[in-house]
C-alpha cells in the first residue's frame, strides 16, 4: 500500500509524512467550513453532489489563507454543500466540527488494519480520518445521491456516517481522505473486538494479530468463542434487526459487498473486576473530560433514532453502547458500525469470485454476489451474533 514508515520512524502516505498531512488536512478543512458557514443554508439539488471545490495553500499564505510550515499544498473538497446537510442531518453543529477536526492535535490509529490506509481520531473521539483510494473517492461520489436519499428517509442507520470528502494534492501526489463517524470510542475500554462478514471461509484471526495488545477477531473465533452469541433485549433486538435489514437492502441496491460489521465489547463486569483488583486507582484515564459525553452517532441512537431529532438519549452510563448480556449472564455494551462499504463490488469482485469458486465451494467464499452476500450477512448476525 501506500502507507510505510520513514528513516526517523514517522508514518508516511504516498511518501508524504503523517504530521504534514496532519497539518494540511487541519488547514483545510478549517478554511472551507469557515467558508461554507458565510453561505446561507438551502436545499441540498442535484449538482451539489458533483461540485469540487479547490484552494491553493502556498507556504508563505496569500490573502485567503494563513502562511505555513508545510510545501505549498492544494486542498480540493468534495460536494461540501451535501456534505453540510449530511453532518447537519446527523446533529453536528459546524463550530463543534471544525473544534473537532481542527483545534486539536490529531491523533494516528496504530493499528490500522490490512487496508494499506492510515487512520486519525479526533482527540475528542468524535471523528475517524482515513485515506481512501482514488477508486473509493470516486465511489462514494456516485454514492452521494443515493446516500441522501435513504438518510433522508431513514437516519437510523449503521451504515458509515460520511462527514466529509477531501483531497490533499502535494508534491504531485493526491492523497484523499473522508471523515466518518468513530464507531469505537477510545474512553471505552473494548474486551472484545470482532470484523463480521457472515463468511467462514478462512474468517479466522491470524496469530500474529492475537499477539495484539487488542486483537480484533473474525467470524470463526466468534462461533468458537461465544457459541450463545449477544442476548438483546426484546425491543433492543427487533430495533437492531430492522435497521440491519434496511441497511443490507441498501447496500445490496448499490452493488455493495464485502463490508463487514466492527462489533466492540466492554464487558461491564469484567471492568469493575478489573478496577477492583487495580485497586480503583485508575479510574480517572476512563472518563471523557468533564461535561463531554457522547455527542453524535452512538450505536444506540443508530438503531433508535431520536438524535436526528434532537431529544437525548440518555447515554452518560452507557457512552451510547447497546445493552446485552453474554452466555455467561455478564452485563455488555455493544459498539456497533459497518464499515467497509466503499469497495464496490463491480470493480475487482467479479473476477476475485470467480476463480475462487472453481478452486473452492463458491458459497463459503467471503466474495459473492451482492443479494447473496446481504442475504447471509445478515442471517448470520441475527442468527449467530445477536439474539433475542
Amino acid at each position: 500500500g501506500h502507507r510505510s514508515v520513514d528513516a526517523s520512524g514517522e508514518t508516511t502516505y504516498k511518501k508524504t509524512t503523517s504530521s504534514t498531512l496532519k497539518g494540511a488536512i487541519q488547514l483545510g478543512i478549517g478554511y472551507t467550513v469557515g467558508n461554507l458557514s458565510s453561505k446561507p443554508e438551502r436545499d441540498v439539488l442535484m449538482q451539489d453532489f458533483y461540485v469540487v471545490e479547490s484552494i491553493f495553500f502556498p507556504s508563505e499564505g496569500s490573502n485567503l489563507t494563513p502562511a505555513h510550515h508545510y510545501a505549498d499544498f492544494r486542498f480540493k473538497t468534495y460536494a461540501p454543500v451535501a456534505f453540510r446537510y449530511f453532518r447537519e442531518l446527523f446533529g453536528i453543529r459546524p463550530d463543534d466540527y471544525l473544534y473537532s477536526l481542527c483545534n486539536e492535535p490529531l491523533i494516528e490509529l496504530s493499528n490500522p488494519g490490512a487496508s494499506g490506509s492510515l487512520f486519525y481520531v479526533t482527540s475528542d473521539d468524535e471523528f475517524i480520518i482515513k485515506t481512501v483510494m482514488h477508486k473509493e473517492a470516486e465511489f462514494l461520489q456516485k454514492l452521494l445521491p443515493g446516500y441522501y436519499m435513504n438518510l433522508n428517509q431513514n437516519p437510523r442507520t449503521l451504515l458509515p456516517k460520511f462527514y466529509g470528502l477531501y483531497c490533499v494534492q502535494s508534491g504531485g501526489k493526491n492523497i484523499r481522505v473522508v471523515v466518518m463517524n468513530n464507531i469505537l470510542p477510545r474512553v471505552v475500554k473494548m474486551h472484545l473486538k470482532f470484523d463480521l462478514k457472515g463468511s467462514t471461509y478462512k474468517r479466522r484471526a491470524s496469530k500474529k494479530e492475537k499477539e495484539k495488545s487488542s486483537p480484533t477477531y473474525k467470524d470463526l473465533d466468534f462461533i468458537q468463542d461465544m457459541p450463545e452469541g449477544l442476548m438483546l433485549d426484546a425491543d433492543t433486538f427487533s430495533a437492531l434487526v430492522k435497521t440491519l435489514q434496511r441497511d443490507c437492502l441498501v447496500l445490496e441496491s448499490f452493488k455493495i459487498m464485502d463490508y463487514s460489521l466492527l462489533l466492540g465489547v466492554h464487558n461491564i463486569d469484567q471492568h469493575e473486576r478489573e478496577q477492583l483488583s487495580e485497586g480503583a486507582h485508575s479510574t480517572s484515564d476512563e472518563k471523557r473530560p468533564v461535561g463531554q459525553k457522547a455527542l453524535y452517532s452512538t450505536a444506540m441512537e443508530s438503531i433508535q433514532g431520536g438524535a436526528a431529532r434532537g431529544e437525548a438519549i440518555d447515554t452518560d452510563d452507557t457512552m451510547g453502547g447497546i445493552p446485552a448480556v453474554n452466555g455467561k449472564g455478564e452485563r455488555l455494551l455493544l459498539h456497533v458500525g459497518i464499515i467497509d462499504i466503499l469497495q464496490s463490488y463491480r470493480f475487482i469482485k467479479k473476477l476475485e469470485h470467480t476463480w475462487k469458486a472453481l478452486v473452492h465451494d463458491g458459497d463459503t467464499v467471503s466474495v459473492h454476489r451482492p443479494s447473496f452476500y446481504a442475504e447471509r450477512f445478515f442471517k448470520f448476525m441475527t442468527n449467530t451474533v445477536f439474539r433475542k
